[in-house]
């Protein structure tokens, strides 16, 4: 007879496993269903995330930001570097070393937790007494029966039309982060997220890079004034970004990769590179689940659907992530994963999608809240806007690292904080100050009333709070 569960996931990066460990703690019999592989061939959880997404892109981010520092920023100290050097397989070593160590840090959470973990491919068999049958298709095939099923199957990379992925010359994410040389040129197609992370990290460790985006517009879902502060800084840095082009033919041989592009004048161009990466989105990941089996709905984009509390179109079938609609975070994933572990309890998880950070971890660092200037204009709504540059905020100057301002949005007649974009140095650690006010409906008097320690970047926050009445005390 099938082992029988009353929760089954299946995926185990950040929405599946942080689903399993919640139902978990709340009383629940819990398996959850992986495929990825670690080097050895055993299982890696942790999904896209831990793997081949946000850890392993943090650390290349930061390893290559010290040997930027080293070669160039060093000096500013006082601190003089003679024959810097790049062991470019040690700082792959190391980021591998990180991600192992957060995938035996979920391992040992789902054994704290009494989590049974299946290593393989999970996919629909047919609804059964008890719930659902699901298969487990690994190294030893088995079936297991779970009454609630938990979606988490994440995303993948989208491949340009007659350019497939070889992750040699045509990388995705993954390829990206194996690199195994300084390539001379590199070209990214994408000035999205993991566009411009990974753009960093090789440019910081030597490399040409150039960047075509489709858009006329850079980084159109952030809000302008932060976008044109970042650009600037990018443009100083030498990473070259070319918008609204438009791709030709994409040709990949031994020597590299040559594209065919047209730039926003219309005039024809070619460039010729080692590595090309590809970001330009992710695709919801259904592979191998065998929805037909059970009919599970998916709509036009290959998602599955979902009302407001992650319900599928079946009875005790949820799902959550990249996989449905709404933003493909991590820490949305997790989000909607605590709260479907709550709702199959009893309780009534809440994710607000309108409070969600989003964060590039480039340098400066981009981070932002709420709706941007151009969405309340949009709306017609009437707001307030402060702002405050780090130029002037005493911690920056100390770190040497001055680029960038926080902007405040907010109501104009009731004062609320509708918006809160950064772009600078550590935002992604200073944009949670924003969260949690917006969570509290607080108002920008209420921030700038708040006292902040001195000196601290977080002081930025508070003085842009200030400017939404404009009356900031250092600037």
């Amino acid at each position: 007879m099938s082992k029988q569960f009353d929760v089954i996931v299946i995926g185990g990066g950040p929405g599946g496993y942080i689903a399993a460990i919640r139902a978990a703690q709340l009383g629940f019999n819990v398996a959850c269903i992986d495929e990825w592989k670690n080097a050895k061939g055993g299982p890696a959880l942790g999904g896209t995330c831990t793997n081949v997404g946000c850890i392993p892109s943090k650390a290349l981010l930061q390893s290559s930001e010290h040997f930027e520092h080293a070669g160039h920023g060093f000096a500013d100290h006082g601190i003089n570097v003679s024959g810097l050097s790049l062991d470019i397989g040690k700082m792959l070593a190391r980021k591998d070393q990180v991600v192992k160590q957060n995938n035996d840090g979920i391992t040992y959470l789902f054994k704290k937790n009494k989590i049974a973990s299946f290593h393989g491919r999970g996919s629909f068999v047919k609804a059964a007494e008890g719930g659902y049958e699901i298969k487990v298709a690994g190294a030893a095939e088995e079936t297991i029966v779970g009454k609630h099923i938990i979606l988490a199957t994440g995303s993948n990379a989208r491949a340009l039309p007659g350019a497939p992925f070889d992750e040699e010359n045509i990388l995705s994410n993954d390829g990206a982060l194996r690199v195994g040389a300084v390539p001379k040129k590199l070209a990214l197609i994408g000035s999205g997220v993991i566009g411009l992370e990974m753009g960093s990290v090789w440019r910081r460790l030597g490399a040409e890079v150039t960047v075509l985006e489709a858009l006329p517009t850079f980084l159109g879902a952030v809000d302008e004034q932060i976008a044109k502060e970042a650009k600037k800084a990018f443009d100083k840095q030498g990473l070259k970004i070319e918008l609204g082009v438009k791709v030709g033919e994409i040709k990949s041989g031994k020597k590299g990769v040559s594209i065919a592009w047209t730039n926003a004048k219309g005039e024809a161009q070619v460039l010729d590179v080692d590595k090309l990466i590809v970001s330009i989105g992710r695709v919801p990941n259904t592979i191998g689940l065998n929805p037909e089996a059970v009919g599970l709905a998916l709509d036009e984009r290959g998602a599955i659907n979902v009302d407001g509390e992650c319900k599928t179109n079946l009875p005790n079938v949820w799902a959550i992530g990249d996989v449905v609609r709404g933003p493909m975070l991590a820490h949305k994933a997790e989000e909607e994963g605590v709260a479907v572990a709550e709702r199959i309890a009893g309780q009534h998880g809440h994710v607000n999608f309108n409070t969600i950070p989003w964060v590039i971890y480039t340098h400066p660092e981009i981070a932002w809240v709420g709706q941007t200037e151009q969405q309340l204009k949009a709306e017609g709504r009437a707001y307030k806007a402060g702002t405050f540059p780090f130029l002037a905020n005493g911690r920056a100057r100390a770190l040497g690292d001055t680029t960038g301002m926080v902007k405040f949005l907010a109501d104009a007649t009731t004062d609320e904080i509708l918006g809160v974009h950064m772009v600078g140095p550590q935002v992604s650690e200073l944009i949670s100050e924003a969260v949690v006010a917006m969570e509290f409906k607080a108002s920008a008097e209420d921030i700038a009333r708040i006292c902040h320690a001195h000196p601290s970047l977080s002081e930025a926050t508070k003085e842009a709070a200030l400017a939404v009445d404009k009356r900031t005390l250092n600037f």
